[in-house]
């Protein structure tokens, strides 16, 4: 075993699941590299140290710079707000340091072209952080899809759903600003990459995008809502099957409605995040009076699920995606090779967004730029 040093920018909501699914990685998956906590860096020295304290790094900084050029922080993950993405990574790439990054890639689709050239002409491993895909049941469906079980795919549905500003009482933040941290570039990134994982690549799509609640009480009074409430799309894919997506911040009582529906020739399959342990799956066998989708809970015959658990239908949850994401990310570096999903790999879901954005725009369908 061979110890690494890990740097993370970030040490809120997404920092923390970081240091923990680094902190236990190791003991989980019993990894070649084990990492250690080697630097966190937050907006101001006072976060740094309190993050410092409550996840056990060595030290702390409120310079990224000052991390990124410290020769004990050997790999690099970022988890600040999407318009610092592209220099903190171009940064690490230029010091051949090993980049996983929260997702949406960039701030924006210049941003996120920007960072898989950085990535390719450094030559190091690189990866995007979309963790819902990353569920026993989701992998599952993956396999499913890829034998062929429920036959040719000819229709898919997806959503992101949930409601934390449903409430048009809720105050303006940044989430409300700019055109990252809303629906199209917060929620749906997610989603995209999932249909891109489960049916491979959209090649036209059109689409509408909406603010529903215009205005969001400020410091200084009402402040204007600088991005969207919720979108939908339809699409379709290179394989020929048709899809629908939704996204939403303000779908009242769904709290993480990352949910999808597939067709096939053969048969069916419906996921929903909310009851992630479970897939439902139907085949077009037998007699049609004994025929109907069959609920499959996740156990240990199920893609890295017996990692962390040996009873079949116990669970697995959410910060389990983040410890399988390190697990991924220790391998791609120990072994030099890519493990998907890669920067290009979000730069594709990058290049949806974009042609969905503009469809909204324009009002007719778009043909999506190949990466």
């Amino acid at each position: 075993m061979t110890q690494i040093g890990i740097g993370i920018v970030g040490g809120g909501y997404m920092g923390k699941a970081h240091a923990v699914a680094m902190a236990a990685v190791g003991a989980v998956f019993n990894t070649a590299l084990r990492p250690r906590l080697e630097m966190v860096c937050a907006s101001n020295p006072a976060s740094a140290e309190h993050y410092r304290t409550a996840y056990g790094f060595a030290r702390a900084t409120h310079d990224w710079r000052e991390m990124i050029a410290d020769p004990k922080v050997e790999a690099v993950i970022i988890a600040s707000p999407q318009d610092t993405h592209r220099a903190i990574a171009e940064a690490a790439f230029a010091h051949g340091k090993p980049v996983f990054c929260e997702k949406p890639l960039g701030g924006s689709l210049d941003d996120s072209r920007a960072m898989v050239a950085a990535a390719k002409a450094a030559g190091v491993v690189n990866m995007v952080g979309f963790n819902y895909v990353r569920t026993p049941a989701t992998q599952f469906v993956r396999q499913l899809i890829a034998e062929g079980a429920i036959g040719d795919i000819t229709w898919f549905r997806g959503e992101h759903t949930e409601d934390f500003l449903a409430d048009p009482a809720i105050p303006a933040n940044w989430r409300t600003r700019d055109m990252a941290g809303g629906t199209m570039g917060d929620l749906a990134p997610h989603m995209l990459n999932c249909a891109l994982a489960l049916l491979g690549p959209i090649t036209e799509l059109v689409a509408k995008v909406e603010t529903v609640h215009a205005t969001r009480p400020g410091q200084n009074g009402p402040e204007s809502v600088g991005n969207d409430d919720h979108a939908q799309m339809m699409c379709t894919f290179a394989n020929g099957a048709m899809g629908q997506m939704y996204f939403s911040r303000i779908a009242t009582g769904r709290k993480m409605g990352y949910a999808y529906e597939i067709t096939g020739t053969k048969g069916a399959i419906r996921f929903d995040q909310e009851d992630q342990n479970s897939v439902w799956l139907y085949q077009a066998q037998g007699p049609e009076a004994k025929r109907g989708f069959t609920r499959i809970l996740t156990g240990p015959a199920h893609p890295d699920y017996a990692a962390f658990c040996q009873g079949p239908g116990h669970g697995t949850g959410y910060q389990d995606q983040i410890i399988i994401e390190a697990r991924d990310f220790l391998t791609a570096i120990e072994t030099g090779r890519p493990v998907w999903p890669t920067f290009r790999d979000g730069l594709e879901v990058s290049l949806v967004v974009a042609a969905a954005l503009a469809s909204a725009h324009d009002k007719r369908w778009h043909t999506v730029t190949s990466a």
